[in-house]
């Protein structure tokens, strides 16, 4: 299937392919051809009982794609244990029967390159490639390992490294950008994940897409970029947005965004962003095309310091999640959609208590008792709209310090969150969680008392994965109104959208359409390495 419509980039979607047979192999590459792929990568170390002439003979032979041949070593991070002569002559002979790549390591570059493109006049390219271990380079070392790399006459050069840091890959985006040969360059894992989605951005020849489980861990997978990304459509002009935040692997924002940028004609791309410090991340992507950024856990709060400017609603509420760079002069200014998104999805599930004896009340929220859970960033946003309301608001919070803070700038009350387990909330109460607790994977707990919640009018779960925690499956067993953070989301995203494009552009689309796209849409995703998981957040 491959590429459709109209490219404007010259990047092309690979997938690595790892198959135990030979006959695995040929299907697997059927199965990258389906679901988006340009060009396959066959690892021949991963083949068991491997027979080069056979082996590769029925490969090519059956190749649908473009393909690359990979034949890695122990000593670069693949299964080969074997003669390094016989390894060698794999490689020739892949080139020799008409593989379209064939993938070298650097360390024995030189005069297999030289010899294969003596030989053999079979059109096909070379990759010389090298596999970093640690952080990645700086870029004076960066610089000498491409030099190294493109006197070998490398048709092409692939760089990979483990990033430590998300600003690590600043380097990586200057390397494609400033490579004199087609470059391959990009970081693996959670925190390196930009630096394949933005790789057609800057000029990279591949951007590796895994088939769901069968892959290399730590890459994004075929269906995300093809579907959530639409790689195909990324040029140096794209302005980059993206979820700032720790983790990251949870958000539905690239599902949300990307497909608007698009049908808005906006030339953007958001991704998610994995930052440990705010500070020096701010500092590394300073330029234009960073554009802008929503803010997540755990940083709503922190991220107020690195503003140039912020908003008046958020400033009173202290706290931001969405920050735009204005052009002109590059400053960030900081905004807050979470307050307005909150409010009004708990305002609609009450809409018919607008009205009594046929007169409209300013808020179904005036004068009930509002129970917030949680005053960090989301909190602080939910009851700061609530008490714009007129409602009275109770904090609580596992920090106390914290939530009596909140209670001073909403003229309410703050306990400790260890105090919520007694609590016994008014008849007809609100209650906002504005807590991780119930988001996947530790969707088993709810925050407050179970046989409190048949109290509440009203039960809202800021939390949306799952979109019907068990917060709320509690919550409506017990008799009380439920509202998903699914609905905050896409109110709050509406707001993001409007200052990313300074357009309104995406609030003609119906809440109803946003929730049904958001259920029935997959989620970035990325192959995870074994044994890692997912962080409330």
């Amino acid at each position: 299937m491959g590429r459709g419509g109209i490219l404007t980039n010259s990047t092309m979607v690979c997938a690595p392919l790892m198959a135990r047979s030979v006959e695995q192999m040929v299907v697997d590459m059927q199965i990258a051809e389906a679901h988006g792929a340009d060009a396959v990568e066959v690892w021949l170390d991963c083949i068991n009982g491997f027979q080069p002439s056979q082996d590769l003979e029925t490969i090519i032979r059956n190749k649908p794609l473009p393909v690359i041949i990979v034949y890695r070593p122990r000593w670069e991070g693949g299964q080969y244990e074997g003669d390094e002569h016989t390894r060698l002559e794999a490689l020739r002979l892949a080139h020799e029967l008409g593989a379209d790549y064939i993938d070298v390591e650097l360390k024995v570059a030189s005069d297999l390159v030289r010899e294969v493109k003596s030989r053999h006049q079979t059109g096909g390219k070379v990759i010389v490639s090298s596999y970093l271990s640690g952080a990645t380079p700086s870029k004076e070392d960066l610089g000498h390992l491409v030099e190294s790399m493109q006197a070998t006459k490398a048709d092409i050069i692939k760089v990979v490294s483990n990033a430590n840091d998300i600003t690590e890959l600043e380097r990586i985006f200057h390397l494609l950008s400033h490579s004199e040969v087609p470059a391959v360059a990009y970081s693996l894992g959670e925190r390196g994940l930009i630096s394949q989605l933005l790789c057609p951005k800057f000029g990279g020849a591949f951007v590796y897409g895994a088939m769901e489980g069968n892959s290399i861990p730590g890459l994004p997978t075929l269906d995300s970029l093809r579907e959530a990304y639409k790689v195909e459509n990324i040029n140096s002009d794209t302005k980059v947005f993206g979820l700032v935040s720790k983790p990251v692997s949870h958000s539905k924002g690239p599902i949300l965004h990307n497909p608007a940028f698009r049908h808005a004609n906006f030339n953007g791309i958001y991704v998610p962003m994995f930052v440990d410090d705010l500070k020096e991340f701010f500092e590394v992507y300073a330029s234009p095309d960073f554009a802008g950024y929503s803010v997540g856990f755990p940083y709503k709060e922190a991220v107020v310091q690195f503003c140039d400017e912020v908003h008046p609603l958020a400033k009173s509420i202290g706290a931001v999640n969405t920050i735009i760079r204005r052009p002109g002069d590059g400053k960030l200014i900081g905004y807050n959609t979470d307050c307005e998104g909150s409010i009004a999805s708990i305002e609609d599930a009450l809409k018919d208590q607008r009205y009594i004896n046929g007169e409209s009340l300013n808020s179904p929220l005036a004068g009930k008792q509002f129970v917030v859970v949680g005053a960090g960033g989301a909190g602080r946003a939910i009851a700061v709209g609530a008490k714009s309301r007129g409602a009275r608001v109770i904090i609580f919070d596992i920090d106390l310090e914290r939530a009596k803070s909140l209670a001073q700038v909403v003229s309410g009350e703050a306990h400790h969150f260890d105090s919520l387990a007694h609590f016994q909330p008014e008849k007809g109460a609100i209650l906002a969680n504005a807590t991780p607790i119930g988001m996947h994977p530790s969707t088993d707990r709810i925050p407050v008392a179970e046989a409190t919640l048949g109290n509440y009018q009203l039960v809202f779960d800021a939390v949306y994965t799952p979109r019907k925690t068990r917060l709320l499956e509690d919550a409506d067993a017990a008799g009380a109104i439920t509202v998903s953070g699914v609905e905050m989301f896409l109110k709050q995203a509406i707001g993001q959208f409007s200052l990313f494009t300074g357009t309104e552009g995406i609030s003609f689309i119906s809440s109803s359409h946003l929730c049904h796209f958001f259920l029935v849409s997959p989620s970035y995703s990325f192959q995870r390495p074994p044994g890692s998981s997912i962080e409330a957040g």
